[in-house]
């Protein structure tokens, strides 16, 4: 174990950057940010353009889209992560993601690094899990009440016991 790159566990902000709609999908936007960090304008082009480019292909790859779904523009301590999550089946979370260091160039490989999220996007994604079960899980699934359905800004401020 490496406990050098073990954090200490401090809360950070979530914001609502609102609902998009790109390429038939509609998408929640959360801002997610370590102290000292905010989602700027040119982040949120960033993340539109990544939905875009890289997401919609894969979504249409996948098939058996709901159509919904929500991102995560995540300026970290160390680098920018944006995690883009579309729902499949009825159930099935699908997830792409594109981190880039601060100090690099190029991002990074996401099929080549496999990570799913950090703690602090975890929150986010579990909240975002329970919304899609309440509003979607049931017999009259509602599309409207999931979108409105938002997680709360404590959502990644909580710091347990």
């Amino acid at each position: 174990m490496n406990a050098g790159t073990i954090e200490v566990y401090r809360p950070r902000d979530v914001s609502n950057l609102g609902d998009w709609d790109i390429g038939g999908l509609k998408l929640k936007a959360y801002g997610l940010a370590a102290d000292g960090r905010h989602v700027d304008d040119a982040m949120v082009v960033l993340a539109q353009s990544f939905v875009r480019r890289d997401v919609i292909p894969r979504v249409a790859a996948e098939g058996d889209s709901n159509g919904l779904g929500f991102v995560i523009i995540h300026p970290g301590s160390l680098g920018i992560s944006i995690s883009a999550h579309w729902w499949i089946q009825g159930s099935v979370l699908c997830q792409h993601n594109y981190r880039k260091l601060y100090s690099a160039s190029e991002p990074m490989d996401a099929a080549r690094r496999p990570v799913i999220a950090c703690v602090w996007e975890l929150a986010l994604i579990n909240a975002e899990q329970e919304a899609w079960r309440k509003t979607m899980m049931k017999d009259k699934p509602d599309p409207s009440a999931y979108m409105e359905e938002r997680a709360a800004f404590e959502a990644a401020r909580e710091t347990g016991t």
